[in-house]
Parts: C-alpha cells; sequence; structure tokens
C-alpha cells in the first residue's frame, strides 16, 4: 500500500523548490506541464504531457506506468492540478455533465491506484496548486464546482500540507487553524516545519516503519 501525500501552495510559494535537497535516484519528479526545475541539481523530470502524446496514451496511464517501474520509492507529481486543468481541455467540446464525472474518476483512480497497487514503501507526493473559496477558505484548485460536487481531493489524502512564504522564509503547514484544508497524523509534525521536503519524506517514513 503506497500513500500520497497532497502538497498544497499558490504559485511561487516553494512547492518545487521544496524538493532541492534531495539526490539523484532518490525521487522521480513526474512533470506534467514540463516546467524546469527552481534550482540546480542532477534530478531529472520526466515530461509526461511530451511523452504521453508521443506514445500515443493518456498521462493518467503514463504515470501509473511510470510510478510502478519507478526504482525511487519517493515520487514527486508536479504539479497535479494540471492533470484536472489539460483533461477539461481535451474534453472542451463535449457536452453535458458527465465530463465532470469523468474527470473526477480519473484523477481519484489515480489516488486510488497509488494507494492499492504501489508498493508499501513508496510515497507519492502530489504538488497541487490552491485556491480560496468564497468562504475565505483555502483548498486545493480544481476547475470549478461541478467537479467539486463530484470530488472532494482532500478527502483522499491522510497528509495534506500547505506551502506558505512571506517573501523571504517559506515553511510548511502541517496542521489546519480552521481556514484551510491541511491535516497532517497526530504527532508526525510540528505545526510548522521548514520548507523540505526531503526531510518530510524521511519523518513520514519513521512515522510508518517504511524503508
Amino acid at each position: 500500500m503506497g500513500i500520497p501525500v497532497l502538497l498544497l501552495g499558490e504559485s511561487g510559494s516553494g512547492k518545487s523548490a521544496s524538493l532541492r535537497n534531495f539526490k539523484k535516484g532518490e525521487i522521480g519528479i513526474l512533470n506534467i506541464a514540463g516546467k524546469p526545475l527552481p534550482f540546480k541539481s542532477d534530478l531529472k523530470p520526466f515530461n509526461v504531457s511530451r511523452e504521453a502524446k508521443e506514445m500515443g496514451v493518456d498521462r493518467y496511464t503514463l504515470i501509473k506506468e511510470v510510478a510502478r517501474k519507478s526504482k525511487a520509492n519517493s515520487i514527486v507529481i508536479d504539479d497535479s492540478q494540471y492533470l484536472l486543468a489539460f483533461d477539461s481541455f481535451d474534453k472542451a467540446k463535449e457536452t453535458g455533465y458527465g465530463k465532470f464525472t469523468d474527470m473526477a474518476v480519473n484523477f481519484e483512480s489515480l489516488i486510488e491506484f497509488v494507494i492499492n497497487e504501489l508498493d508499501e514503501n513508496k510515497i507519492v507526493y502530489f504538488l497541487h496548486h490552491c485556491e480560496i473559496t468564497d468562504f475565505g477558505k483555502t483548498k486545493a484548485k480544481t476547475i470549478g464546482k461541478m467537479l467539486d460536487n463530484q470530488l472532494t481531493l482532500e478527502g483522499l489524502f491522510s497528509i495534506v500540507l500547505l506551502c506558505q512564504t512571506d517573501g523571504i522564509t517559506h515553511k510548511f503547514i502541517t496542521q489546519s487553524d480552521g481556514t484551510t484544508t491541511v491535516k497532517s497524523p497526530m504527532e508526525m509534525f510540528d505545526k510548522e516545519i521548514n520548507n523540505d521536503l526531503k526531510m518530510v519524506d524521511t519523518t513520514i517514513r519513521e512515522y510508518y516503519n517504511l524503508k
């Protein structure tokens, strides 16, 4: 049983930068939009959209195949909200509400794949943009209320972290103050921790006795 982890944050808040302390071979990076990493590194992201197009397969199928074969026990999907956005673009000419159910099912099936089909030592990090609702709550960004009615992303994760910055320092928030959907198991983290996904990965593995 693999572990999915949701890492929320606005663009520029440090989600991708949090990978900086991983070394080559320690993590597999599945890049949905094909953007380069924001730091110098030997890490080589896998361009999901480009490879899926060249191979003639959908992005979700390719991600599952690559994750299953990856020798790295830690995998990042960066930025996972583009899976929803690009799926929406692909279905733009389709009419009816059924396409929103299909998009929700596609994303949900990816998370279920991580939980039910990956090795128990694998952790998959979904780096995901966030948005603020009409009620002032920070949540995972989707593509509208129709999809939100079909799927509550955070409900599929036991660990949801929020990346924040004041322009100088970067940090992860690990517990909600009532205005976010952030959560983590009891005594796993302090309420605020350094913006370091390698440290987060180590902590999760120690907590659950993983390799």
